[in-house]
């Protein structure tokens, strides 16, 4: 059964027809816009800059807790190396102050003095290891803390780009929108009801053109009776595509 039977005719003069195209082109433009908006480039590599941004600011944050623990440790290091030499200068002292005449206790301070030479060349090393660790983690901080300045630089410039892209976007919606009810207001009601009805219902495109025997909307050609059809009917009548449902808009490119 032919669809078009089961549904009110409607008739508009040629040029009330192309109205239609029109605000075709206005409405695929705003899906442009909108789709333009929500994939900018810039946005994902802002949100990407982002996302490093967090990583690095945490992995500097870590670097700086191993530095302030490390330095503890060095102090704590530097404490005890201290310690082993002050009390090795204090024994230094007495044994050479010659005021020790017991030789068990000069015996004894002697090896006082050789133990706490060990210990101290032990402690030394470690205060050394600390040392170099602590230069390293430094090292690491200062690495970390550009990193994290030069991404949040380029933070700063995607954040400008991405801001004046969403601008011209803005500026060019508000300006097919305008346009786009401009046009709409010049379309009867009914026709307008049509045009949205059949759009909500072919993904966004209620009118095409009928090109050289070819529906634009979904590019496929006639059969030769609906276009002997189309041919036949009247200026002002309002055909549809039999495949797609989409308004057809015949212009002199027809092929009728």
């Amino acid at each position: 059964m032919d669809r078009t039977c089961q549904e009110p005719t409607l008739n508009a003069d040629a040029a009330t027809q192309s109205l239609l195209l029109e605000l075709q082109e206005r409405d695929t433009r705003l899906v442009q816009l909108r789709h333009k908006a929500a994939s900018l480039p810039e946005a994902a590599a802002l949100a990407e800059a982002q996302k490093r941004h967090s990583r690095v600011s945490d992995e500097t944050v870590a670097a700086e807790t191993i530095v302030s623990d490390l330095e503890r440790d060095q102090k704590r290091a530097d404490m005890d190396v201290e310690q082993v030499r002050e009390r090795s200068r204090r024994d230094r002292e007495l044994l050479d102050s010659g005021s020790i005449g017991d030789p068990k206790q000069l015996t004894s301070l002697q090896h006082e003095l050789e133990s706490l030479a060990r210990r101290q060349s032990e402690l030394e090393d470690v205060e050394l290891e600390i040392m170099e660790r602590v230069e390293g983690a430094r090292a690491a901080v200062v690495v970390l803390s550009t990193e994290r300045d030069e991404i949040a630089a380029q933070i700063t410039n995607l954040q400008q780009k991405v801001a004046s892209l969403m601008a011209d976007i803005d500026t060019e919606r508000a300006n097919v929108e305008a346009d786009r009810a401009d046009t709409a207001t010049r379309i009867p009601g009914d026709l307008l009801a049509l045009y949205e009805k059949v759009r909500a219902e072919n993904n966004g495109i209620g009118a095409a053109k009928l090109y050289r025997g070819r529906c634009e909307g979904c590019h496929l050609d006639m059969p030769p009776q609906e276009l002997e059809n189309v041919r036949a009917a009247a200026p002002d009548a309002i055909v549809r595509c039999e495949e797609c449902r989409r308004i057809l808009i015949r212009t002199f490119e027809s092929g009728l």
